[in-house]
């Protein structure tokens, strides 16, 4: 896996696409800042997350979920940019919080779906609620503007890197 992630007509800026001997102290920075940002996103998120007992990964795994509907383990996978049997670890714990049901497909038993339970749907609103309360306090710590460009500059980064991680998955 020693494979050099290229970035190279991207749309990313030179400056992120540069080799190892290439490299500034800057493009070191981004990454150094981007793992610290996820660190520490993560380790509050999992503060918040025990306060309503669920983990890291779950509550992103009950966002994707709409009431009502059944979605495959697979296509769950891919949303989540995570590995089937990642989600399946997840699915197992949610299922003994009576959070989800697993089922299979009625036209194809080989596929495995996916439904919220009403306590899943109680639990998704307050994970809403969660990232809401710390996206208010990320947000009111900046003026719009800045708010917006960095939103914006984070996402282009986002859809780089899963684009890249698909790939190599």
């Amino acid at each position: 896996m020693n494979e050099r992630i290229s970035l190279r007509g991207s749309g990313v800026p030179d400056t992120m696409t540069a080799s190892p001997s290439e490299s500034t102290n800057e493009d070191a920075q981004l990454v150094a800042t981007l793992l610290s940002i996820a660190k520490s996103t993560r380790a509050f998120l999992a503060l918040l997350l025990a306060q309503i007992d669920l983990h890291p990964g779950q509550d992103q795994l009950l966002v994707r979920l709409t009431p009502g509907e059944s979605v495959s383990v697979s296509m769950l996978a891919d949303q989540l940019a995570v590995r089937p049997s990642t989600v399946s670890k997840m699915l197992d714990r949610l299922i003994e919080k009576n959070l989800v049901l697993r089922e299979s497909n009625s036209r194809d038993a080989r596929r495995t779906m996916v439904t919220l339970t009403s306590a899943g749907e109680a639990a998704k609103e307050r994970v809403l609620a969660l990232w809401m309360r710390l996206e208010t306090e990320l947000g009111n710590a900046m003026e719009e503007r800045e708010r917006s460009a960095l939103l914006s500059s984070l996402q282009q980064v986002d859809q780089l890197l899963s684009v890249r991680l698909r790939r190599l998955r």
